[in-house]
This record gives C-alpha cells, structure tokens and sequence, in this order.
C-alpha cells in the first residue's frame, strides 16, 4: 500500500511534489512550472508556505474577484487507474483598471482540493496558469486545466471536494524570493463543490445463446472500481446492482430484480426466458464511485 507524509510549510503546487510514495510504485504528480510560485504565495497567510518565515511582508489585497467558476462542466471527476484526466475549468476574471491581467507576472488559476477549506487543505491539484480573452477593459473570459494523476491519489482521497479560484500580480517582485508587501492577491474560496471518484467498471454475460422459451438464463458479471493505493481494479464488494431488460425493438431498460455483489464483486442471478432482448446490470453509484451501466448483452429466444 502507498502512502503520503505529512511535509510542513509546504503547500500550493509545490506540495503536490512533496509526495512521499515509493518510487517503483508511483511517479510524482507535475504540477505547471508558472503556476508553482503563485501558488505559493496565495497560501502565505495561512501560514503553511514554503515562503513563511523566507521572505518579508504578507501579501495585499489585489482587485479582483471571480465569478461563473465552472469545474468540469458541473459534473463529478471519475480517475481510473493509469490515464491523467484532464479536467477543464473557466471563470470570469472581474479587475481594476491598475491590475494588467496580461503581464508577464500575472498568474490566475483554480485549486481543487480536499478539505475543510482552501488554507486547510488536506491534498489539492492546481490548474495551470489561465488564458484569459478580455470581453472589455475590466472584464476577462479565463479557461485552464487541472491534470488529475492517479498515481498521486489514495483510496482516501475520494469523495467530497471543493474548488477556490485565485490570482496573483507579482508586480515586478522575484516570483522565486519576493517581497510579499508588494504582492497582490485576490482568492474565492470555495467556489464549487463535487466529488472526486473512483472509476467504476461493470460487465455482464447472459446465457446460454440462444435459449428456448421458459428455459433459465444465467446473468453473471462484475463490478470493479479504480484502487488508487496499488493502480489497479479491484471488486466492489456488497453492493446492491439492477439486473435490467430491454426487449428487442425498445429503448428502455425495466429492472427486473436488484441483488448484491458478492466478496470479489462477482454478480449472478438466473430468470426465465420470455422473449428476445438484452440484459445489463446497472450500478447507480457512491459517494466514492460513479454510476454505470453494463453494455447489454443481447439474447436470442427461441
């Protein structure tokens, strides 16, 4: 089983690099190299900063506030095991006229995190630097993405999140060793809230094929879920599962009966044999792992 440590006054982009999982099992997440430094600053005040204590003065209000913060398009994140989902996010970026969004060391993006709040964060992955479209001298159109690595997640990991959006104007200040006097930042937190799943997998097999009428089909199949501790499907074990019916000819499921995964995620039921028509399980989803159905597999009726 992987693990994290806990790494002191690390926090924003750079505490994504902090994690402490053996090497052959996991690679460290990347986190974009422009977003890191601001990243860090927008934490100083918490006091959890690499910064705290290494360079003078705390951050001043910058003016600036964001609003239509979108976080994949409203829906919930499902990770499997090996693929980085990217994940979109947009926000309307609203400023002063003094604050040149444009500049070199300008930097705006959004954070998603796991926790009680954006300064108390337990694990979080920030976006990369936004794009902004100016739609008039104050007003900005910003899309970034969030690459979510599933070999920086744990089983833990999954479940309620949140999002806070941010942005920071280095005002000619060194990014890397800055006077935090003369540092604008403005953060909204939290702006979203969703969950962040395990990616689920659900099969099913029907026979046998073909069947005479009022004979016994056999529907067995599995629900597996993504295992962020060691990268691999495993079952999903006592959890309840539809066994659905379309009849040849329809575009609806009915339920015919509902059963429970067993220890290793295996399903199975019998029915009776009426006419042609497909079966699927369907899985309707946890807090943890999202819904899914089974592609229905066809049976022939004689």
């Amino acid at each position: 089983m992987r693990i994290r440590a806990t790494v002191a006054a690390v926090t924003g982009a750079l505490a994504l690099s902090a994690l402490a999982v053996p090497a052959a099992q996991a690679a460290e997440p990347k986190v974009p190299a422009d977003i890191a430094a601001a990243s860090e600053v927008v934490h100083a005040d918490s006091g959890r900063s690499a910064f705290v204590g290494a360079v003078d003065g705390a951050p001043i209000a910058l003016n600036a506030t964001f609003s239509s913060v979108k976080v994949n398009n409203g829906k919930n994140i499902a990770v499997g095991t090996t693929n980085v989902v990217k994940v979109p996010v947009s926000f309307t970026l609203t400023h002063g006229k003094e604050v040149n969004i444009h500049a070199a060391d300008f930097f705006a993006g959004v954070e998603l995190y796991r926790g009680a709040s954006f300064e108390e964060s337990i694990f979080f992955f920030d976006s990369n630097d936004a794009t902004c479209t100016d739609s008039s001298a104050t007003v900005a159109s910003c899309k970034a993405t969030v690459a979510i690595d599933p070999f920086a997640l744990l089983n833990e990991d999954a479940g309620s999140w949140k999002a806070a959006a941010f942005a920071v104007a280095f005002n000619g200040e060194d990014p890397e060793d800055p006077n935090l006097d003369n540092v604008g930042v403005a953060v909204k937190d939290p702006t979203n809230s969703f969950k962040l799943q395990r990616y689920s997998k659900l099969t099913v097999n029907a026979s046998p094929e073909p069947v005479k009428k009022g004979k016994t089909i056999t529907v067995t199949g599995k629900l597996s879920r993504a295992n962020w501790d060691d990268n691999k499907y495993h079952g999903y074990t006592n959890q309840s599962v539809k066994l659905q019916y379309r009849k040849k000819g329809s575009s609806t499921y009915t339920t015919v009966k509902t059963i429970k995964s067993n220890s290793t995620g295996e399903l199975k039921t019998t029915v009776t044999a009426s006419a042609d028509g497909y079966f699927r399980y369907s899985f309707a989803g946890t807090t943890t792992t999202p819904a899914v159905n089974a592609t229905g597999d066809f049976v022939d009726v004689q």
